[in-house]
């Protein structure tokens, strides 16, 4: 009898569970890129309010200056240079900005053959410019360039900066501006 009363008590749990997880899984929802018939425009997809600002760039915001103070670009990259932070500039200035600037920042690369319109200068060419200038070039975009804020962090920005500012002295280095010790290896090296 025991067992009877059970087996029925299972039965009608499942039975009302099982209609109460149908109901979740047969909710109305529109998927991205669906009609809605709700708003006049047709999207499901909605545009953030105008003004809203994530948290994550809150954080970042706080921890990571930006390429101004004031209203003057800075002169000197806020965080410290690490041999670590040049690779990881060098990796992200050779997947978003080479495409375009080329692989030595020189301006020569295949897509720059393509863009009739303009082509991409050579970042050699803003060497006087100061570091916050590249930063706010990488945030805000530049005459044709896009914005890379998206694809790039905030700390990301300045070891691209420092990339850039070392490539920019490799490709007008002189020998006499080398340590004693790598001019004498240099000096040793067959040509």
């Amino acid at each position: 009898m025991k067992r009877l009363a059970l087996i029925l008590g299972a039965a009608a749990w499942c039975g009302c569970t099982n209609h109460e997880l149908q109901r979740m899984v047969n909710q109305p929802k529109y998927l991205p890129y669906t009609e809605n018939d709700f708003f006049e425009d047709g999207r499901s997809m909605r545009e953030p309010p105008l003004g809203t600002v994530s948290q994550e760039s809150l954080a970042e915001a706080d921890a990571v200056p930006g390429g101004r103070v004031g209203t003057a670009y800075r002169t000197e990259i806020p965080v410290p240079i690490t041999l670590q932070m040049l690779e990881a500039g060098k990796r992200r200035f050779e997947i978003v900005c080479a495409a375009c600037h080329g692989i030595l920042g020189d301006g020569n690369s295949v897509v720059a053959e393509k863009m009739a319109l303009i082509a991409p200068p050579s970042i050699h060419a803003y060497a006087d410019r100061p570091v916050g200038f590249f930063y706010d070039l990488i945030t805000e975009g530049y005459g044709l360039m896009p914005s890379y804020a998206a694809q790039i962090p905030r700390p990301g920005r300045w070891a691209v900066v420092a990339y850039v500012r070392a490539l920019q002295r490799s490709q007008n280095a002189r020998l006499q501006d080398a340590p004693a010790d790598v001019q004498a290896r240099l000096l040793k090296e067959p040509r």
